[in-house]
C-alpha cells in the first residue's frame, strides 16, 4: 500500500514531535554534567553550522536587511532558550515544564492582537481563560506558590511568543509604512536561512549570558564522552535533523491540519520523563496539564474541526466504496 504525500507529512509531523520530547530529554542529561547556557551556546552554534551548510546558497543571496531581521529573531529565541534551559537545569518535572512551554502557542495570537493588531478568532479569547485555569492547578501543587522554575518557564513561553510572531513576521513578504511616511515591502527570509540565522544568534546570545555568569575552566578541563554525546545527539538529532524533518513532511502537504500533530510534543515529554527519568505526575499536577492540552485544542479548534469533517468524510466514502464492491462481489 503506497501512502499518499498527505499521510506521509502527517507521519513525519508525529516522528518530529517525537525527536522534539527525545531533546528534552538530552537537554536534561547535559545540563546535569554542565553549564546549562554554556551547553545551549554549543548546541545552537553547532546546529546553526549545520543549517547552514544545507542553506549556503540561500544565504548568500540575502540583503543586508534580510539578515539583521533573521538575526533578531534569533535574539529574542536565544533569550527564550536561556529561560527555559535554566528551568530545567533547576529541576521542574519535564512533562509538567513541557505544558507550560506550550502555553505560546495560546498566548501568541493575544500577543499579536494587542501589538500588532492582528484579528484573531473568538477560540483564541476562550483558550486563554481555560489555560490559566491548567497553570493553577499546576501551582496549586505548591500552595499556590509557583516554583522558581515554573515561573522560568511561563517567562519563556511568552518570549517564544514574541519569537513565533517575529518568525512568521520575517518568514513572509509584508508592506508597512516607515517613519517617513512611504510604503515600503520587506522581503521573506526563506525557512531554512531563517533558521540558520536564528539557531547561529541564539547560540551568541546564550553564550554571552554564560560568559557572564558561568565558568567554563572546570567543564572543558574534564570534557567527557558522554558530555560529548549529550551535546552532538541535541544539536542534531534533537535540533537540525528535526527541523529539516519538520521543513520536508510540511512541503509534502498543503493541509494546516498537521500544525494539532505538534501538539503532541508534550504528551511525549510527560511520557518520557517517566519512562527515562522516573518522574511522575501527582492527579493535580496531570489534570492541570490536561487542561493546559484542553486549551490547545480549543485555540487551535478551526483546524481541529476541519481535519475532524475532512476525517469523516473519507470514512463515509470509504465505507460507500467498500458496500458497493461488496454489492458487485455478491
Amino acid at each position: 500500500m503506497t501512502l499518499s504525500d498527505s499521510h506521509k507529512s502527517d507521519l513525519l509531523l508525529v516522528v518530529v514531535t517525537l525527536l522534539a520530547a527525545l531533546s528534552w530529554a538530552f537537554s536534561k542529561e547535559a545540563v546535569l554534567l554542565m553549564p546549562p547556557l554554556l551547553f545551549m551556546a554549543m548546541r545552537f552554534l553547532i546546529a546553526g553550522a549545520i543549517l547552514a551548510l544545507f542553506a549556503r546558497h540561500r544565504l548568500k543571496r540575502l540583503s543586508t536587511g534580510q539578515v539583521l531581521r533573521g538575526a533578531r529573531v534569533g535574539l529574542v529565541f536565544g533569550s527564550a532558550m536561556s529561560c527555559w534551559v535554566m528551568g530545567i537545569w533547576l529541576g521542574v518535572n519535564l512533562g509538567e515544564a513541557a505544558f507550560i512551554t506550550s502555553l505560546a502557542v495560546v498566548i501568541t495570537p493575544a500577543i499579536a492582537r494587542v501589538f500588532f493588531r492582528e484579528a484573531q478568532p473568538v477560540s483564541t479569547w476562550m483558550a486563554i481563560p481555560v489555560a490559566i485555569c491548567g497553570l493553577a492547578l499546576l501551582s496549586l501543587e505548591n500552595g499556590f506558590r509557583p516554583e522558581p522554575g515554573q515561573l522560568l518557564f511561563v517567562l519563556a513561553a511568552f518570549v517564544f511568543a514574541f519569537s513565533y510572531i517575529l518568525t512568521s513576521r520575517t518568514a513572509n513578504t509584508r508592506t508597512e509604512v516607515n517613519r517617513r511616511g512611504e510604503t515600503v515591502q520587506k522581503e521573506k527570509v526563506p525557512a531554512l536561512p531563517l533558521t540558520a540565522l536564528s539557531m547561529t544568534t541564539a547560540g551568541v546570545v546564550t553564550g554571552i549570558l554564560s560568559l557572564i555568569f558561568e565558568t567554563w575552566e572546570a567543564t572543558f578541563a574534564s570534557f567527557t564522552g558522554m558530555m560529548f554525546w549529550w551535546l552532538i545527539a541535541s544539536a542534531t538529532i534533537g535540533t537540525a535533523f528535526r527541523f529539516l524533518l519538520q521543513t520536508y513532511a510540511q512541503s509534502l502537504s498543503f493541509h494546516s491540519h498537521g500544525v494539532v500533530i505538534l501538539v503532541l510534543e508534550p504528551v511525549w515529554v510527560a511520557l518520557l520523563a517517566w519512562v527515562w527519568f522516573a518522574q511522575t505526575m501527582s492527579p493535580l499536577q496531570i489534570a492541570g496539564c490536561g487542561v493546559i492540552l484542553l486549551s490547545l485544542l480549543i485555540n487551535r479548534w478551526t483546524v481541529v474541526s476541519k481535519a475532524l469533517r475532512g476525517y469523516l468524510r473519507k470514512s463515509v466514502r470509504a465505507r460507500r466504496i467498500a458496500r458497493i464492491r461488496h454489492a458487485r462481489g455478491a
